[in-house]
C-alpha cells in the first residue's frame, strides 16, 4: 500500500501542477483549418515538456502537432513486462471560455453553496452535482465563475505527471515501461487524427473521466450526418410558385426530428439527434446532425430516418435538391475492449487498491481511447475527479486528484505481475 509519506506528496504536487496547467489557455477549435486547431496547446505543450525532462524521462518531444511523447524507463528487475501508455489531452471544451482561468481553492467545504468571486449570481449546490456532498471537508477547487475550470483534461495531464514525479523520488515503487501521450484536439474530436502510433505500447489507459472511482469501456457509436439545402431565390415580391426558401425549409425539417430522442430528453444509454448547427440563406442553407447511440444499428435507423425524410421534403418541394452526407466519427469501445478482460480487470484492482468503490458508466460521449481501441490499441478511460466538465461550475476536489494518482501508481504495480 502507498504510505502517508508519499500520498502527502502527491498531494501537495499534483495541485501545483494542476493550478500551473489551467492558467495556460488551450481551448480548441472545431471550425479551425490548421492543425492543430489552436496555437495555444503548443504552450501548454512546452511547459509539460520541460517538466518531463526535469523528471529525467526518456525520448521526450513534441512534435509539429504538438503532441507530446515521453517513455519512463522499468524499475529494474521489470524491463521486460508488458509496456502501458496514459494518455490525458491539451485542450479545453469552446463551449466555455477557457482564457485567463483563474482558479480558487475553497478550503474544508461546509457544505454550503459554494459562491464564485467573479460571478455573483453563480453558485454550486448538491442540486448541481449530487456527488459534491460527498467531499464536504475536502478542499474543492473551482474557477473564478467566469470561465471553465480546465479539470477536462489538464486533471489527467497533472495527475500522470505527479506519478512521474512520485516514481522519480521514491524508485522503490515498481513500474514497468510506461509511454507518455498528450494530445491535441480531443474536444473536437481529433485527438488521434495525428497520432504516432508506432510510439504508441499496445495496451493504454486515457485519464479522462469524471468522478472518483469511475472506469468507463463503454462510449456512443457516433454518426455525423450534414445536410446542404440547396432552394431557389427569387425577387420575394414576385416569389409564389418559384421560391423556395432553403432556410426555411432547412427548419422545417429540423423540427421533424423526433423531439423524444433529442439530447435534453435522454440519459444512460438512450440516443439522440442532435442539431449542432443550422445556417444559409434563401438559395442555400446547411445543417450538422449528430447521431448517437450506444448500439450501431440504432444508428442505422437513424439513418434511415433521416433518409426518407429526405425524400420526403423533395417530393414536398418540387426542385429542393437535398445533399445528405454521414460521416463515421468513432465506434463504440466496448466491443475491442470486452475481447481484452485483463486490461480491464486490472484497472479495476487499482481503484480498489485505492479504497474506491468502482463507478462503471457508459460514456455518453466518446474519448481518445474509443479510436485507439478501434485501431487496436485497447483504451479504457480512467477518472480524473473533475466534475460538470464545460461549464463554469466545473469543479474537482484535491483528494480526488490525488486517488487518480494513486490508482496509476497502483495499476503500474499490478501490470509489473503479468
Amino acid at each position: 500500500m502507498i504510505h502517508q509519506e508519499i500520498k502527502d506528496f502527491i498531494l501537495e504536487d499534483v495541485i501545483s501542477r494542476f493550478l500551473r496547467y489551467v492558467q495556460v489557455w488551450t481551448t480548441s477549435d472545431e471550425n479551425s483549418t490548421t492543425f492543430p486547431s489552436t496555437k495555444n496547446q503548443y504552450e501548454l505543450g512546452k511547459l509539460i515538456v520541460k517538466e518531463l525532462e526535469e523528471l529525467n524521462l526518456a525520448n521526450i518531444i513534441q512534435d509539429e502537432y504538438s503532441y507530446v511523447y515521453a517513455d519512463l524507463p522499468a524499475t529494474k528487475g521489470v524491463e521486460n513486462i508488458t509496456p502501458i501508455g496514459l494518455i490525458a489531452h491539451l485542450d479545453t471544451s469552446n463551449m466555455v471560455s477557457g482564457k485567463n482561468v483563474k482558479p480558487t481553492i475553497h478550503k474544508n467545504y461546509d457544505g454550503k453553496p459554494i459562491l464564485f468571486s467573479h460571478d455573483k449570481d453563480l453558485f454550486l449546490t448538491f442540486e448541481d452535482s449530487p456527488e459534491l456532498e460527498s467531499y464536504i471537508g475536502y478542499d474543492i477547487i473551482t474557477s473564478a465563475g467566469d470561465s471553465l475550470l480546465g479539470a477536462d483534461d489538464k486533471a489527467g495531464i497533472a495527475e500522470i505527471i505527479t506519478a512521474c514525479s512520485v516514481w522519480n523520488k521514491y524508485p522503490e515503487l515498481k513500474h514497468g515501461p510506461i509511454t507518455l501521450c498528450f494530445t491535441p484536439d480531443e474536444e473536437v474530436g481529433k485527438g488521434t487524427l495525428k497520432i504516432d502510433k508506432q510510439r504508441l505500447p499496445k495496451i493504454c489507459y486515457t485519464l479522462d473521466g469524471s468522478d472518483a472511482g469511475e472506469l468507463e469501456i463503454e462510449c456512443f457509436d457516433a454518426r455525423k450526418a450534414t445536410l446542404t439545402f440547396n432552394g431557389v431565390s427569387v425577387h420575394p415580391g414576385y416569389a409564389k410558385n418559384l421560391m423556395i426558401n432553403a432556410i426555411h425549409v432547412a427548419s422545417r425539417f429540423m423540427s421533424d426530428l423526433p423531439e423524444f430522442q433529442s439530447p435534453e430528453h435522454t440519459e444512460e444509454k438512450e440516443g439522440f439527434f442532435h442539431l449542432m448547427q443550422l445556417q444559409g440563406t434563401e438559395e442555400k442553407a446547411t445543417g450538422l446532425i449528430l447521431l448517437r447511440d450506444f448500439a450501431a444499428m440504432n444508428n442505422e435507423k437513424k439513418k434511415e430516418y433521416l433518409n426518407q425524410l429526405k425524400s420526403v421534403y423533395e417530393l414536398k418541394y418540387p426542385g429542393l435538391k437535398i445533399d445528405l452526407k454521414y460521416e463515421y466519427q468513432y465506434k463504440n469501445m466496448l466491443t475491442y475492449l470486452e475481447k481484452q478482460p485483463k486490461v480491464v480487470d486490472l484497472a479495476k484492482e487499482a481503484i480498489k487498491m485505492a479504497e474506491l468503490e468502482i463507478k462503471m458508466h457508459p460514456i455518453r460521449g466518446g474519448t481518445d481511447g474509443a479510436k485507439l481501441s478501434e485501431m487496436g490499441i485497447p483504451t479504457p478511460n480512467l477518472f480524473t475527479g473533475g466534475m460538470l466538465f464545460h461549464s463554469k461550475k466545473e469543479y474537482i476536489p484535491t483528494i480526488s486528484m490525488q486517488k487518480a494518482c494513486e490508482v496509476i501508481l497502483y495499476l503500474a504495480d499490478l501490470w509489473t505481475d503479468t
